[in-house]
């Protein structure tokens, strides 16, 4: 909690037992990288091993009965042990204070943490925690927050306690319980005995510079305690990447519907991979929900009733739930083919959704109808006989005309059923195209929220698989097989034409590894040619890597302003374009990128000469 002191605001965690203060431990590490900015609020503590006196506000002292409190670098002695705080990212610092506190006799370390979910990044807080207590001995408890912050990140708890470099309890990772404890019985013994077979540990313990203590007159165990049976270790159980998929975003779409306090979502469902994953999110965040419901989540329970403005009502069926809370909509147009529009109705059967039809061709010729008459010339698709602009820009017009019905139908649907509220709009850009630019900016890719809008294409179609096997929808079988496309350019004899890969002019798999390279890696052109020539030397040259790299350069800094309007997305991806908070680059860029093009073009034409130089000798 924020802590004022001597006029300096500090990040603290504060200790107290039996209603009174024991510590007020100010944070020493601050996040201030990616999605945190913590020192725009507070200052680190930087005194080590330093302690002064604080003096509580009045309406504290009224219910401590204290006066002033110790507030600073210090571990607390209890009768039987010596405890210490760590705090969020201060385990994940180089110099993690435990290190140090454990040399000086720490034997319990407890972090109280708020570390956002990231596909694939739980083992890494694992093992962080148990190698912490393997190199040195030792207790971690660390305890994570849970939910969504109002903003893109969701918190995913997994809280655990680690001895002596092994797990012997783990927390649930998603869970729509608001708190969760968690308890392991442990012998402080096997501390001691770890670490007194470590000798290097020893050593440097002997001359470690001693921390403040605050004694305690407490006790963590009791002389009868002798026959009270402890916990062994436990092998840790990960989620696979398509299981964080359907909970987590589905668990931070739940704790956005109840606190937005609208009555569900609509979605504009295409029949491409893209939405129905969203889709597909939905209906495993009515699962969670009605399997909380079973389990006696009294919370979850008031939260539905009044989301479905019914007090009587609950949710047992995913399925009957997900037709109270989710409306999908498939919005064709005459470049719409009759099987994506198949595979849209069938899906939103086997989901349960209320679905909607409609044809928005209408309003598109309205629409362009309304320019021909004032500017005197209308536009043609390429197909047709127009250019390049004009060919985009009708394919833009239908897009955009989607958002705006995707509002009015959101703000009206159900006014239209007789029940009351709105719904939430969602999105469905994965990170790939965002990071492409490939969307229509003010399309249908502007909405409220969007669940997977931190997720690559490659995951979202392991996802879909993942739902086919567990959810058991059928429909998604011919979703996957169908190449991705925009149908927003005429169909030719009656099918699509036009397919994404093409459009962009680079693989959702490149899309990825250009992704990681340029917010990961940091890559400019030069770098990430240089590194992309090593990777893929077995299917491109230098030439065609160069000319790949380029590319998606050009394509990259054409469309970055595109992420100034971007829809709020769950974050899920160490590469997301998000530039709300996370990754804060320049909209604007000059877009030919003449130096670092001339760099790559020189060393093409090095490597070109070193190739011919290679044959001649082989030749001779």
């Amino acid at each position: 909690m924020p802590v004022l002191h001597r006029n300096v605001r500090y990040n603290c965690r504060v200790i107290f037992l039996n209603k009174k203060i024991l510590l007020i431990r100010p944070k020493i590490s601050l996040a201030n990288t990616g999605n945190y900015r913590e020192l725009r609020w507070f200052t680190p503590w930087t005194k080590a091993r330093h302690v002064e006196e604080y003096f509580l506000p009045r309406i504290i002292q009224e219910v401590t009965g204290q006066e002033t409190v110790p507030f600073g670098d210090a571990v607390l002695a209890t009768k039987d042990t010596c405890l210490g705080a760590e705090i969020c990212e201060e385990l994940w610092a180089p110099n993690s204070p435990h290190i140090e506190m454990g040399l000086d006799g720490v034997e319990i370390f407890a972090n109280s943490s708020g570390s956002h979910h990231v596909l694939r990044k739980a083992h890494t807080r694992v093992d962080l925690v148990n190698s912490a207590t393997a190199k040195n001995g030792g207790i971690y408890i660390l305890a994570n927050q849970k939910g969504c912050d109002g903003d893109r990140l969701y918190y995913d708890g997994c809280a655990m306690i680690s001895m002596n470099g092994e797990t012997v309890a783990q927390g649930s990772q998603f869970s729509l319980n608001d708190v969760e404890v968690l308890v392991a019985t442990l012998d402080l013994e096997d501390v001691r005995s770890y670490r007194a077979e470590i000798s290097s540990r020893n050593l440097a313990a002997s001359k470690v510079n001693p921390y403040p203590r605050v004694k305690v007159n407490f006790a963590l165990s009791s002389s009868d305690d002798i026959a009270v049976p402890i916990c062994m270790p436990v092998q840790w159980r990960h989620h696979s990447p398509e299981e964080e998929i359907s909970l987590g975003p589905a668990c931070w779409l739940w704790d956005y519907l109840r606190r937005s306090k609208q009555a569900g979502f609509l979605l504009p469902l295409s029949g491409g991979i893209d939405s129905s994953a969203t889709a597909c999110i939905v209906y495993s965040m009515c699962h969670q929900v009605c399997l909380a419901v079973k389990n006696g989540n009294a919370d979850v329970l008031a939260d539905v009733c009044r989301i479905v403005n019914d007090e009587t009502y609950v949710p047992e069926d995913p399925r009957e739930f997900c037709k109270r809370i989710f409306t999908t909509c498939y919005m064709a147009s005459e470049n719409s083919s009759q099987d994506t529009c198949n595979r849209a109705k069938l899906l939103a059967e086997q989901i349960g959704s209320y679905h909607i039809n409609l044809n928005i061709d209408a309003a598109v010729k309205a629409v362009v109808g309304i320019f021909s008459m004032v500017m005197g010339r209308t536009p043609l698709f390429s197909v047709f006989g127009g250019s390049k602009r004009e060919n985009l820009a009708l394919q833009n017009v239908q897009a955009r005309i989607r958002m705006v019905l995707a509002y009015l139908f959101a703000q009206l649907t159900l006014w239209t059923r007789g029940m009351p509220g709105g719904l939430l709009v969602l999105g469905s850009a994965n990170v790939d195209e965002s990071l492409r630019g490939y969307l229509t900016k003010y399309d249908c890719s502007s909405a409220d929220i969007n669940p997977i809008g931190g997720i690559s294409k490659t995951d979202l179609k392991n996802f879909i698989q993942y739902c086919i096997e567990n959810f058991h929808l059928t429909a998604l079988r011919s979703i996957m097989s169908a190449p991705p496309t925009a149908e927003l350019e005429p169909l030719v004899d009656g099918q699509v034409a036009q397919t994404d890969e093409v459009d962009m002019g680079m693989t959702y798999a490149e899309l990825s590894i250009y992704g990681k390279l340029r917010k990961i890696a940091k890559a400019g052109p030069y770098s990430m040619f240089c590194k992309l020539i090593n990777m893929w030397k077995e299917i491109c040259t230098p030439r065609e890597v160069a000319s790949k790299v380029k590319h998606f350069f050009r394509m990259y800094s054409l469309n970055r302003h595109k992420m100034t309007t971007l829809t709020p997305s769950y974050h899920a991806e160490n590469y997301s374009p998000d530039d709300n908070r996370f990754d804060l680059r320049p909209f604007l860029y000059n877009t030919t990128w003449s130096w670092q093009f001339r760099c790559i073009d020189k060393e093409v034409s090095k490597l070109g000469k070193k190739e011919e130089i290679s044959v001649v000798a082989d030749t001779v």
